[in-house]
């Protein structure tokens, strides 16, 4: 039994105690009651996912802040508050259903196990007694529905500027990359939205285009396969790519009904170029503009336009892109010339 300060604080439907928890206490006595497994009152949770666990111990690991509340339904009675503003709650397991943050929870967990100082950070907690199941589905389904998180595009532009240690490092070179494709003298010049910017009619979302790239760029992704690890080289290649395709289209390269200006059509030439023209690039020895333009037979009667992939859905509009770029497709014979931008 240990005791907290604590606030309560009361809302229109139900109230709850906001305290901090030393991460050891927390681990000890929340757990995830699953929907459709855990035969009891409060089971709202989904299974647990490995690849979010492992991200969270990571980044406790290296010093991440978690400002945001874990959210706990105590399931043992009533809590034991003290006349100084001060809760008593025991270290019994399995007291407090996670309503919400249970990655956080179970990564903080592995992160203790290999770092033993982390048991003394302290957690923000929010603390509802006894709540049923349709109590808690209300607030998981605020908390995931209402509340949502910020835009894929804002966290991309954003590690721009965070520090180092709490970033996604290969969506941090996708970022850079995309971005060096709305230079000026480059094809998507103006038509790369950014977070909070003006409303426009095509144009590839940060998040969008940092997405297709990403695995392209990452750590043993595919340039890296080739060789072309470097950021600069990286550069090079997808805007030589881009820019192949933009002087196929010539001044019609900007009109709306140029499919490579919408992210279906976006998406749809990035598998082509880690999927058809890399391999194809690597062993020529060569991604020059010129080199990757001869092999693309794309002439003003069979450019590629938005209006044959507008209504496909999902990953069909992708899919009719890739299609046609690789029937435009017809590499010359390899040389072996020296490895050539």
């Amino acid at each position: 039994m240990a005791k907290y300060p604590f606030i309560e604080v009361i809302q229109q439907r139900r109230s709850f105690i906001l305290t901090a928890l030393p991460a050891r206490h927390l681990t000890e006595i929340a757990y995830a009651a699953v929907r459709h497994q855990d035969e009891e009152e409060g089971a709202v949770q989904r299974v647990l996912n490995q690849s979010r666990i492992a991200g969270v111990k990571s980044f406790a690991e290296q010093g991440g802040d978690f400002p945001a509340s874990i959210v706990l339904n105590w399931v043992k009675g009533p809590l034991e508050r003290q006349t100084e503003n001060t809760v008593s709650i025991p270290r019994t397991a399995r007291s407090a259903q996670i309503i919400d943050g249970q990655h956080r929870v179970a990564g903080l967990l592995e992160a203790i196990a290999d770092k033993p100082d982390l048991a003394n950070n302290k957690i923000p907690v929010a603390i509802y007694e006894s709540l049923d199941t349709v109590q808690c589905a209300n607030i998981f389904l605020s908390i995931n529905t209402e509340q949502r998180p910020v835009p894929k595009s804002l966290v991309f532009d954003l590690y721009g500027v965070a520090s180092e240690d709490l970033v996604d490092e290969a969506a941090v070179r996708a970022r850079d990359v995309v971005l060096s494709l709305a230079d000026t003298d480059q094809a998507y010049s103006g038509l790369i939205k950014l977070p909070n910017s003006r409303r426009q009619k095509g144009g590839i979302a940060l998040s969008t285009a940092v997405s297709a790239i990403k695995p392209l760029v990452a750590e043993k992704g595919t340039l890296e396969q080739v060789g072309a690890s470097s950021l600069e080289l990286q550069k090079a290649i997808f805007q030589n790519f881009f820019n192949a395709l933009a002087d196929k289209y010539g001044e019609r390269w900007s009109e709306r009904d140029n499919a490579f200006l919408y992210a279906a059509g976006f998406v749809g030439a990035i598998d082509f170029l880690n999927l058809k023209l890399i391999p194809y690039c690597n062993l020529k020895q060569s991604f020059k503009i010129i080199d990757i333009a001869q092999s693309l037979h794309l002439e003003h009667g069979n450019l590629i336009k938005q209006e044959e992939v507008k209504g496909l859905g999902g990953k069909d509009a992708p899919k009719r892109v890739y299609e046609r770029l690789v029937s435009a497709f017809n590499p010359n014979d390899v040389g072996s010339t020296k490895f050539a931008i």
